[in-house]
């Protein structure tokens, strides 16, 4: 009798490292923004580390549904990436400037706030630091929130400039996180 094969298809979006105009000259000079992808990248790898200090360095164990809370937020923001990731599809690049050519990505997930991958970090990052307990991944939050404030609003410029439509979309859709100043700007 033959095996029976069984294959399930997945439709990633095409990984284009060529494309999203990565080069050893572009983290030297940052021409496409890469040094806020390093800073980025860096932040996050950083959620690696233990907890500092240790909840039970206060003299007490840290709250049961609080953990329960931050891994709820990290899962959370795990599906949210995924949604925001497939919703792409091949405008996805890391870094800020757009791939030329691109299409501008209005619905899905992109409907709801125009940077969904930069607002699911937040929650993953938030959840991390819920579940720990944390400072030293409370300060992670905080500066991830800097950056990919920071790295938004660079890539909004860019997208304004290949996208005439960008301005109206970007008037009627909250950046990051709605109604937060720092993450949620309607006008540059």
């Amino acid at each position: 009798m033959a095996a029976l094969e069984v294959r399930i298809l997945i439709h990633l979006p095409k990984f284009q490292p060529e494309c999203w105009g990565l080069s050893w000259g572009g983290w030297l000079d940052n021409r496409h923004g890469e040094w806020w992808l390093l800073a980025q990248l860096a932040l996050i790898s950083a959620h690696l580390l233990p907890p500092w200090p240790a909840p039970g360095a206060w003299g007490y164990a840290w709250p049961l549904p609080l953990a329960l809370a931050g891994a709820l937020l990290l899962l959370l923001g795990l599906l949210l990436a995924a949604q925001a990731f497939w919703g792409l599809g091949s405008s996805l690049t890391p870094l800020p400037d757009p791939i030329p050519g691109a299409p501008l990505v209005t619905s899905g997930a992109y409907g709801r706030c125009r940077h969904p991958l930069y607002q699911a970090v937040l929650l993953c990052s938030l959840g991390v630091s819920l579940a720990l307990g944390s400072l030293l991944h409370l300060a992670l939050l905080l500066a991830l929130v800097a950056v990919l404030g920071g790295k938004a609003r660079r890539e909004e410029r860019a997208l304004e400039v290949a996208h005439p439509d960008y301005a109206a979309y970007r008037a009627r859709t909250p950046a990051i996180i709605p109604r937060l100043p720092w993450l949620d700007w309607r006008v540059l």
